[in-house]
């Protein structure tokens, strides 16, 4: 069979009392976590920014085509919401990942299924989660057919808007023929952005998650109108061996979590660090200097003072920082007026990267790093080599690892009492005759 065909048939076939219990399950897991996280990201100035963008640009044609931005609860197009949701999804850098994948499917697949579970009907939680499987299993595989086939490194939006054109087509009932255009639209369309300019140079433009979103969201509409797109990447490369999997091979089972508001290559860092101040019950005065062991790219992050939400996100030295002196790294730690804490900043001086080639070798299939701390009396403590927290499949969070992090991260944002409510409900979605509810009680619809 043709593999872009193994893919279309995957996608359009796949129920949700098909699907193992194991993956029934981290489907849920991987709702909570990202759904909280794009909550918790409306926060940031980038999500403002775009707000205001989107209400001034994206406006909705009639109400059957409006769609929520999730949060501010005001209604745009289906195209101007996956956008903005889509900002605030990756905004605080606490969204999901894959290692092999090189990014972050969640938050590319959860804003197109949001606007399309709006904009359909008849669209239940089962028909929600069996797409967001779906939309993972793809989304991954085309990221591993795009690195393979591309020397540059790509950062997400190229890929996942591959995987929100299928998981969204899917919700919105495309037939075959349109899911195909969709997906190949994507794909043509998608934003080829080179990763490591965003590392070097650090903007809100981040892992381009947000476009790779608003070109899914589009390109399903244009399918559905008639719109031709090219044959999509599944036949490319590895794709026609990564496609014998479908249904068989679960790559959602072996997503990694983020317990911290920041780019997952510092994360190794601060669990080494972590360890070596429990370890040695250490004070932050009584470190001189951390030197941190690292592959190439994650060496390449700055440690300047960061000047903005996005800078702190994407900075070695003020993630470790954070940790060392605060003992977390959260949404309240990455944005104003938290950024320009004297001392923080005074304690980044202290970081050195250093580049490690025998953790090179491991990337990208292992993310690790190896942390050597001084301390004031002259001793030189060494981590050996540490995954991130939450990072390989030994030290997956738990349930209620999640539920924790969920409950912190949206609290703030909708209070107690609907943050439960909303757990609740995504614990239970099979079960709920509309999936839209989601956004209801996501937003201040909810209220």
């Amino acid at each position: 069979m043709n593999s872009n065909q193994r893919a279309l048939d995957f996608a359009l076939d796949t129920k949700w009392n098909d699907l193992p219990k194991t993956v029934q399950h981290q489907g849920k897991r991987a709702l909570l976590d990202n759904l909280g996280v794009l909550i918790a990201g409306g926060i940031t100035p980038a999500s403002r920014i775009i707000h205001a963008f989107v209400e001034d640009q994206m406006v909705a044609n009639s109400p059957t085509e409006a769609c929520t931005v999730v949060s501010t609860g005001k209604t745009v197009s289906a195209v101007g919401a996956a956008l903005a949701n889509g900002i605030a999804a990756n905004a605080l850098d606490m969204d999901d990942g894959y290692n092999a994948a090189k990014g972050h499917p969640g938050a590319a697949l959860l804003p197109v299924l949001l606007a399309s579970a709006e904009l359909a009907t008849g669209v239940n939680g089962r028909d929600f989660l069996a797409a967001l499987v779906v939309g993972y299993e793809l989304a991954i595989r085309a990221a591993m057919i795009r690195h393979a086939t591309y020397t540059t490194y790509h950062s997400t939006g190229s890929w996942g808007a591959i995987g929100g054109a299928a998981a969204g087509g899917k919700l919105l009932d495309l037939d075959c023929g349109q899911l195909r255009c969709a997906m190949g639209i994507a794909e043509y369309f998608a934003p080829i952005a080179p990763m490591m300019k965003g590392i070097e140079v650090v903007a809100m433009t981040k892992d381009s998650i947000s476009w790779g979103a608003m070109v899914a969201m589009s390109s399903i509409l244009l399918a559905s109108k008639g719109f031709t797109g090219i044959d999509p990447i599944f036949a490319d490369g590895p794709g026609p061996e990564l496609t014998k999997g479908l249904g068989r091979d679960w790559f959602i089972l072996e997503l990694y979590h983020k317990p911290y508001a920041c780019c997952f290559w510092v994360q190794p860092p601060i669990a080494g660090a972590l360890a070596l101040i429990k370890d040695h019950d250490l004070t932050p005065e009584q470190i001189t200097r951390i030197r941190v062991h690292s592959f190439r790219e994650a060496t390449r992050l700055s440690c300047a003072v960061p000047r903005d939400t996005e800078e702190a996100q994407y900075n070695l030295a003020y993630g470790l920082a954070c940790a060392v002196r605060k003992g977390k790294v959260g949404p309240s730690e990455v944005t104003p007026p938290a950024i320009s804490d004297p001392q923080t900043l005074a304690f980044m001086a202290k970081v050195e990267p250093v580049e490690d080639q025998e953790i090179q070798k491991g990337y990208p299939a292992k993310r690790q790093a190896r942390v050597e701390i001084t301390t004031t009396d002259g001793r030189v403590l060494d981590s050996g080599v540490v995954d991130a927290r939450w990072g390989v499949s030994a030290d997956r969070p738990t349930d209620q690892d999640l539920i924790e992090k969920f409950q912190m991260v949206t609290g703030p944002v909708l209070g107690q009492t609907r943050a439960q409510a909303l757990q609740d409900m995504i614990w239970n979605l099979e079960r709920e005759p509309r999936a839209a509810r989601l956004v209801d009680l996501a937003t201040a619809k909810g209220l």
